[in-house]
């Protein structure tokens, strides 16, 4: 009979035997291991592996060719008044993002004098008092960084475009969308947005080019305005730059108020590092290593694997996991109780995350603009598609419902803006939108596009809660719980806890 797996002693056990492998470098006996929150300018080495505790168990970052020196080093190097580096949003122990309870304890620790909590987006708003916690609040709660965007928005040259919907402000519990300074009152308008910190790594998955068109929309891929050449679309939630360059660009006259612009050799040095860079969950406090007993789980497999793969045309999605299933009744017998029925949940997982079937309605890029029907059946992977990492192998923006009404969670914290279309109604909402993201259609100009957002990587779930673009979901049950509150899945108890146990073996 299928169990339902809790942490237990023995899970206790290797929980502990995790924490004390947490630095990922070799200490001597006594030695005080690194703190895990990377500071800018500590000049640290990066290693070749690096391991942190997290909330379930070990993640694991890889880095190719060996170790490299931070002093120096613009990823980890901060140029700017206030201090940042853009290891300050994408931490190591975060899996390259951001967990709240890291943030918590940089609050604790530092309190407003932290770069993180910088006026500009680590705040709620810049007009705020910095000093007071409620000021960083969505930050704090939610792990939520501010993003202005220009009203009306600016193409890629950054002319105006003309939108054919009207925005209004409903909720402002942060005073920033009319504030006469920050917000639409202001003389250069713009729409503050909170979103979590994509994480940075694995990049040669998420750049890599799955279609040679964006089949959610029927379009051309997008092109570098740099190099002229087609662009992967999978970088940022709303598509506001097309490149890591022109990211690294944005982010450093935005993020870190650097006072000049980084050089061809920082964006160099900056690719490089990326580039070289795989996380994702190494072991369960519960199910042990995830490469044990025949699984081919953690950032290793990510190391070796070809990138941007279709899992129903090469390795199907989260098959790593199917070995557990299969384990020899004599190697079962060597195991505790509670680590046969956790992996054995995260291969149920796995399956029911390939083939449990529902129908999918009113989602744009999914059943709009082109199409797949509305409602279209079918299960997770069709979405999260691409092999060992489950986003989506096609570029383009997806509507899931997690900003907009009535299908998002209540957000009482966040902006709520009436979007009104000026000219064809949106395919599924209508003619007026009560969303409080957005998302693409803060980069496009069009109705059709309110809360589209680009999907993530699933690896290194465990080590930077919370989920959604917004935040909205606080553990990983809530992302299963949304999805079949959104879908009418029905999971099974069952099924819902073997999705978690798959989630967190990522």
């Amino acid at each position: 009979m299928a169990r339902s797996v809790s942490l237990s002693s023995v899970g206790t056990a290797l929980f502990a035997l995790a924490a004390a492998c947490c630095a990922g470098v070799g200490l001597t006996h006594g030695a005080t291991p690194p703190d895990r929150w990377w500071q800018p300018n500590e000049g640290r080495v990066f290693p070749a592996q690096l391991d942190y505790r997290d909330a379930t168990g070990t993640v694991r970052l890889l880095l190719d060719r060996g170790p490299m020196p931070t002093r120096g080093h613009p990823f980890f190097t901060a140029r700017g008044p206030g201090g940042r580096a853009c290891v300050t949003c994408h931490q190591p122990a975060d899996a390259m993002s951001l967990s709240v309870a890291d943030v918590q304890r940089q609050w604790e620790r530092r309190g407003a004098a932290d770069p993180l909590f910088a006026a500009s987006d680590g705040s709620n708003c810049p007009s705020l008092p910095q000093q007071a916690r409620a000021s960083h609040s969505l930050l704090l709660d939610h792990g939520l960084i501010r993003i202005a965007r220009p009203w009306p928005p600016r193409d890629l040259s950054g002319q105006p475009i003309a939108p054919d919907f009207t925005i209004e402000v409903v909720r402002d519990p942060t005073g920033c969308e009319t504030d006469p300074k920050w917000g639409l009152p202001a003389a250069d308008p713009h729409v503050s947005v909170y979103r979590r910190p994509r994480p940075v790594a694995n990049f040669k998955f998420i750049e890599a080019m799955g279609f040679a068109y964006d089949p959610k929309a029927g379009m051309p891929l997008s092109l570098d305005p740099e190099t002229g050449k087609p662009v992967s679309g999978n970088l940022m939630a709303d598509a506001r730059v097309p490149s890591l360059s022109a990211q690294m660009r944005d982010a450093a006259s935005t993020h870190l108020a650097f006072l000049k612009n980084l050089s061809r050799r920082d964006i160099a040095h900056i690719l490089n590092f990326e580039r070289r860079l795989y996380v994702a969950q190494q072991s369960d406090a519960v199910g042990g290593a995830v490469d044990a007993a025949g699984a081919e789980g953690g950032p290793r497999k990510l190391q070796v694997s070809p990138p941007g793969r279709l899992g129903s045309q090469g390795t199907p999605v989260w098959s790593e996991f199917a070995a557990w299933e299969k384990t020899a009744p004599a190697e079962r017998a060597t195991l505790s109780p509670e680590v046969v029925a956790f992996r054995d949940s995260v291969a149920r997982g796995a399956r029911i995350f390939r083939t449990k079937t529902f129908l999918i309605s009113d989602s744009a890029g999914i059943n709009s603009p082109i199409g797949f029907g509305n409602p279209v059946r079918n299960a997770c992977v069709f979405c999260h598609n691409m092999s060992f990492m489950g986003m989506d192998v096609a570029p383009g923006q997806v509507d899931l419902g997690t900003t907009n009404r009535p299908f998002a969670e209540p957000m009482p914290w966040l902006p709520l803006f009436r979007i009104t279309c000026t000219g064809v109604p949106h395919p599924h909402y209508g003619r007026t939108i009560l969303t409080s993201d957005p998302g693409y259609a803060l980069t496009t100009g069009r109705c059709a596009d309110v809360g589209r957002i680009t999907l993530q990587s699933m690896r290194g779930l465990a080590a930077r809660a919370p989920y959604f673009s917004n935040g909205s979901a606080r553990d990983l049950r809530g992302i299963v719980d949304f999805y079949d509150r959104r879908y009418r899945i029905g999971y099974s108890e069952q099924e819902k806890q073997d999705l978690v146990n798959l989630m967190r073996a990522l």
